[in-house]
């Protein structure tokens, strides 16, 4: 049962609102649909072009001018998918409306940002998520049970890799004030969550990075975004996880996308295929022997998003789980030398 922003109770499907409807946001829209448990009832984006597509859609919606007559739709719940720069901000007003929010990586430019997010979750009881989207490929989920069963046996190295032909083509991923950083920002926190959640969020000890700009190392202090990154994070159980990411790297394929953890009994790798942001196969290893865990088809973009609705549907609110949000941002303060 859901709880509106008054109190009220009611035995209705979430009434949602999409901030933000470009490429991704109409994706997730499409997913959220295909669940079947929520009603999209607001949408707004400054693009009437992309507005008016995603309103084909939800033909019910409403298009709206600002985050502000979304809120005044009596929402249960916002998704958004714009700049980063606005991503804290928009999350916290929804949240502290009784919205549950669900929203696009990253959660905030800084651990501060997210940590302000999650507060606001916490203080609304309301539930939040964010797109970790790797998370849900079947060959993610695979090795990360292989992991919780002991039966890669202690897990002492990871090693994961996104590598894109391409860079954003939006201004504002190169402006680090409204970014919060490069490819470490928009790759590379994928890889962190990845590793962490794999290993069920282990405390990191130590982290270095090396941050490089058309081939130039930036200082820490630079307010140029980074292009190739490199990290190794200690953690506290002692694992050695490794991790590289770069925009228009000259790879010989549009993505490179990997992640292998290696045990005392064995190990286990997702990773793309034929250079695709999209198909991937998950391999488990017997010293030289590889068995296929998965591979594609599995439709996995959208996701997170359905489960962020099935849940909301089910009535949850607040999750513990939202402190990881926490730790991830933690990390590439890290990363970044903040």
């Amino acid at each position: 049962m859901l709880e509106r922003a008054g109190g009220e109770a009611s035995t209705a499907r979430p009434r949602l609102g999409f901030l933000g409807v470009g490429w991704i946001g109409r994706h997730r829209m499409e997913a959220v649909l295909a669940t079947g448990q929520a009603d999209i009832v607001g949408i707004s984006d400054p693009n009437p072009e992309m507005a008016g597509a995603a309103a084909e859609l939800s033909k019910q919606a409403e298009v709206v001018g600002s985050i502000d007559e979304l809120l005044a739709l009596d929402l249960d719940g916002l998704v958004i998918a714009t700049p980063s720069a606005l991503h804290a901000e928009q999350s916290i007003r929804a949240l502290e409306a009784g919205v549950a929010v669900f929203c696009q990586k990253p959660l905030g430019r800084t651990a501060a940002e997210a940590r302000a997010v999650v507060d606001a979750a916490r203080s609304a009881d309301r539930l939040l998520g964010v797109d970790f989207s790797y998370r849900f490929t079947e060959g993610m989920r695979r090795i990360r049970e292989l992991i919780a069963g002991g039966e890669l046996g202690e897990i002492f190295a990871v090693d994961l890799v996104f590598h894109n032909a391409y860079g954003p083509d939006k201004d504002w991923f190169y402006d680090k004030s409204r970014s919060g950083g490069g490819c470490v920002m928009d790759l590379g926190v994928h890889l962190v969550d990845l590793a962490l959640w794999c290993l069920d969020f282990p405390a990191v000890d130590d982290v270095s990075a090396k941050l490089f700009a058309g081939g130039r190392p930036l200082p820490a202090d630079a307010a140029e975004v980074e292009d190739y990154a490199t990290a190794t994070l200690g953690l506290a159980s002692g694992t050695a996880v490794d991790l590289a990411c770069s925009w228009r790297l000259q790879a010989g394929q549009d993505a490179i996308i990997k992640a292998s953890f290696y045990g005392t009994g064995g190990g286990a790798s997702l990773r793309n295929v034929g250079g695709s942001f999209y198909d991937f196969v998950a391999e488990r290893y017997h010293g030289t022997a590889t068995e296929e865990l998965g591979g594609p088809p599995d439709a996995w973009g959208g996701r997170a998003a359905a489960d962020w609705a099935s849940r909301l549907a089910a009535g949850e609110q607040f999750g513990e789980e939202a402190e990881r949000l926490v730790e991830v941002a933690s990390v590439l303060d890290r990363v970044y030398g903040r």
